[in-house]
């Protein structure tokens, strides 16, 4: 089972258990905070594409129109 696996792998990473779900916790939540941000930028490109925005000279402008 899951929990005879986990205990396995601490053992061969010789690791106790609470290290073990730290580490892949932080590896997890690396991930997914990777994830997320290629979403998000993945909408930003395609928000800046719709508003004709395709150089960072073209974002700049559209800041500092802003201000």
């Amino acid at each position: 089972d899951m929990a005879e696996e986990y205990d396995e792998l601490a053992k061969r990473l010789a690791k106790n258990r609470s290290v073990l779900f730290r580490e892949m916790f932080l590896a997890y939540k690396k991930e997914y905070l990777k994830r997320e941000f290629r979403e998000l930028q993945k909408h930003g490109a395609a928000l800046a594409q719709k508003r004709g925005l395709f150089t960072e000279s073209d974002v700049e402008k559209l800041v500092f129109e802003e201000r």
